[in-house]
C-alpha cells in the first residue's frame, strides 16, 4: 500500500468519516479556510489512481467512496513509522513515547489493561 501526503490523508480522513461523498461535500466538512474546488477534485482523482478511492456516477457528478479502510492504512502507517524510526521494534517506540511524553501511572496501567484484554 503507497504512502499519503498529508493533503491525501486530510481528504481520506473526511471520505472515512463521511464514507461517500462528493467534492463539495468533502469541501464543506474541511477546516478553514476552504481550498479550492479544482484542488480537492484534483486530489480526489490521485487518490482513486493510487486506488485509495473509486466512485459512483451520479447525473454528471461522481459520488466517491473510500476502497481502502482507515483500519488498514493507520496498521500500515503505524509499522511504517516503526520500521523507519524504531528499527521494527515496538518496545523501542513504546519506550521513546512514555519518555517523550512524561506518561503517569494511571496511563500506564490504563494501556496494560488495553493490551491484556486484547491478548484474552
Amino acid at each position: 500500500m503507497k504512502q499519503l501526503t498529508k493533503a491525501e490523508e486530510e481528504i481520506m480522513q473526511v471520505l472515512w468519516t463521511l464514507e461517500k461523498g462528493n467534492v463539495k461535500d468533502i469541501i464543506q466538512v474541511l477546516p478553514d479556510p476552504k481550498p479550492a474546488y479544482n484542488t480537492v477534485s484534483t486530489i480526489v482523482r490521485i487518490l482513486e489512481s493510487k486506488g485509495f478511492v473509486d466512485y459512483e456516477k451520479q447525473g454528471k457528478g461522481h459520488i466517491y467512496f473510500p476502497l481502502v479502510k482507515k483500519q488498514d492504512y493507520s496498521n500500515q502507517s503505524i509499522n511504517a513509522l516503526v520500521d523507519n524510526y524504531f528499527q521494527g521494534s515496538f518496545k523501542s517506540m513504546v519506550s521513546f513515547f512514555v519518555k517523550k511524553n512524561d506518561v503517569d501511572l494511571k496511563d500506564m496501567e490504563a494501556i496494560l489493561k488495553e493490551i491484556n484484554k486484547k491478548d484474552a
